[in-house]
């Protein structure tokens, strides 16, 4: 999904791209290295000093994903990764929202979660803090009432290694 997001980024222009609860870096890196202008924002300062630590010629910043200190449209996209999973379901429309109204017309985002198989939207316990379970219409339904259209989504099995949940992730362009 991240190759397919870096490949519809380029089609829209040569803006940034902000990677959103970056923690540590490696995707903000992956992301540099698939050719992307890209820097990461977490609010957590101890992964900030993690991601700085092991990749020094990327920006990292401290900050909140509802928000951020960007001005209107200054994205040309947009990764949240296993981030809105720990967004309170009460809040999560103001995260769309803000995240709206950072992207240019036409940029995209990409999103990663763990999905509900069906389930309403579920709390578990989480290493960090609670975090939820979301269906995947409810989530791009969400997007959509913030004013993204879905260009496409993906459901996968977790693997063995992983945390036993089925895998979401929806690739979003914000309309015009």
């Amino acid at each position: 999904m991240l190759a397919a997001f870096a490949d519809l980024v380029r089609t829209t222009g040569a803006g940034p791209v902000a990677e959103l609860g970056c923690g540590p870096g490696r995707i903000t890196a992956h992301l540099r290295d698939l050719g992307l202008d890209v820097f990461g924002v977490d609010l957590s300062p101890v992964m900030i000093g993690l991601a700085r630590e092991a990749y020094p010629d990327l920006r990292f910043e401290v900050g909140s994903m509802d928000a951020l200190d960007l001005a209107d449209g200054k994205l040309n996209g947009i990764v949240s990764y296993y981030s809105v999973i720990h967004t309170p379901p009460q809040e999560v429309p103001s995260y769309f929202a803000e995240f709206r109204r950072i992207l240019a017309p036409d940029g995209h985002l990409s999103l990663a979660f763990f999905e509900s198989e069906g389930d309403p939207v579920t709390a578990f316990d989480h290493k960090v803090v609670t975090a939820y379970r979301w269906p995947i219409d409810d989530l791009a339904g969400l997007a959509g009432e913030a004013g993204f259209v879905e260009v496409g989504r993906m459901l996968r099995a977790p693997r063995e290694e992983e945390r036993q949940f089925r895998h979401g992730h929806l690739l979003m362009r914000a309309a015009k």
